[in-house]
């Protein structure tokens, strides 16, 4: 076994070709990278080390295979996801693993592109998890969401709440990282169809065939391996919703297959004569313009009008900056359980360069900049120096006048808080209401600002 400190990933393979190209492609791509070369070995790390941040794992190995580790792993509660590695073809093995708690696979060979997609997206989507796991304390206990007090943020809520109701299908729009798929979930459990199955998709990074089977599912020998019928996730989710993630990225074959089933709810198993009838909730995302693609031609003007009945726009953190603080000290709370570190504040000069930075990694980015802080700081305060270099440079707009721009802030942020609580008769709670900053925060504010 390789032994790494840290967040890491596994690799389970008793091929040491296919272990030295993961390796190094994946350390290439800034991870870390564990080894084990059996089902047997993997287990006895997990035992000894702290869990992986995922775990990549061949099906067909000596002493324990990849499918009875899934079976262990799934009874012990393991919580990093699993992406298989299978041969070339063998659809109906990768299908199966699935349904034993894998996330995703990956063929062999393997295609460097697809791996780097795959584990991002996986890693991506347990980031968005855990985000929605720890951010809803001031929120409606009822809705699994991380929402903010930005108006845009308010309104994309407000617009997917109404949504709920209905059987309408949503088109989600946004960057990487805005949490779609957390929104997509949230209308789920907002919607009559709570108690039967959400079942997400990931369109991207597949050939055709491939995201076919996986959307529709295959009869008997429709293809080399296809030993028996094998019902796709679309079927599995009959009653409750599909989420198909990154919708904007499937063939035009598919997207004319796409088109049938959002028109009549029913589809064909690949090799299948007989048409399959589902009911399901249709929840598509994309950070494509998918108006753009199909002025170029890359996407299907009818496809892009029917999923485009409700379209919600999640905006970027950098248009939502009044979110920052308070998602910051959401975060710090977070990494400060899981450290078991007792972080209890930002200092308002780092504060301040969260605000000025763009995030173009979003939420995400945000999350891994103050888990970074928490790791390497010194307790009980976030201090500007415990923060990224690109953050540390970050440059906010310069006000006009002869001040500073500590000074200007620091006068703006005195005036507006003043003012709420004069209008709110000294009440904090009404204050931060007015402001539309969360109560914890106004209170840090007074604080600073030395108003009693």
């Amino acid at each position: 076994m390789t032994e790494t400190n840290g967040s890491r990933i596994l690799v389970v393979d008793d091929d040491p070709a296919s272990r030295r190209m993961l390796d190094v492609r994946l350390r290439a791509l800034g991870y870390e990278i564990a080894l084990a070369v059996d089902g047997q070995e993997a287990l006895t790390a997990l035992e000894n080390q702290a869990p992986p941040i995922l775990m990549l794992l061949d099906l067909r190995m000596p002493r324990l295979d990849g499918m009875d580790l899934l079976r262990k792993l799934r009874k012990s509660g393991a919580e990093f996801p699993v992406i298989v590695i299978t041969a070339h073809g063998s659809v109906e093995a990768a299908v199966e693993a699935m349904k034993e708690g894998a996330y995703d696979f990956i063929p062999k060979p393997f295609d460097p592109k697809h791996l780097e997609i795959v584990v991002r997206k996986a890693l991506e989507r347990e980031t968005l998890k855990r985000e929605v796991e720890f951010l809803t304390e001031e929120t409606d206990k009822r809705h699994r969401l991380v929402v903010g007090e930005s108006a845009a943020m308010k309104e994309a809520i407000e617009t997917a709440r109404k949504a709920a109701a209905s059987k309408t299908t949503v088109l989600l729009l946004g960057e990487s990282g805005t949490g779609k798929e957390i929104v997509a979930r949230a209308i789920h459990a907002w919607s009559e169809r709570s108690r039967k199955p959400f079942v997400a998709i990931n369109c991207v990074g597949l050939s055709k065939d491939l995201l076919e089977s996986e959307l529709f599912g295959h009869e008997k020998g429709a293809f080399t391996g296809a030993h028996e019928s094998k019902k796709g996730r679309v079927e599995l989710a009959h009653g409750g919703t599909v989420f198909l993630d990154e919708v904007g990225d499937i063939s035009s074959d598919l997207q004319t297959k796409l088109l049938r089933f959002l028109q009549e709810r029913e589809f064909d198993r690949v090799g299948g004569l007989k048409p399959v009838t589902v009911d399901v909730r249709v929840i598509a995302a994309t950070n494509r313009d998918l108006a753009q693609a199909v002025r170029d031609g890359r996407f299907r003007e009818d496809l892009y009008h029917r999923l485009d009945v409700i379209a919600i726009t999640l905006p970027p953190l950098r248009e939502r900056r009044g979110d920052i603080p308070t998602l910051a000290s959401y975060f710090l709370r977070r990494f400060s359980l899981e450290t078991k570190k007792a972080f209890e504040d930002i200092a308002p000069a780092a504060e301040e360069k969260l605000v000025a930075y763009g995030w173009p990694g979003n939420v995400r980015e945000l999350a891994n900049v103050i888990e970074r802080a928490v790791v390497l700081g010194q307790e009980p305060t976030i201090a500007l120096h415990h923060l990224p270099p690109r953050i540390v440079a970050a440059q906010p707009k310069a006000p006009t006048g002869h001040f500073s721009y500590r000074a200007g802030l620091d006068a703006s942020r005195r005036d507006l808080v003043l003012t709420a609580l004069g209008q709110t008769g000294g009440n904090r709670a009404a204050a931060a209401k007015v402001l539309g900053i969360q109560r914890t925060y106004l209170l840090k504010l007074m604080k600073a600002l030395g108003i009693e």
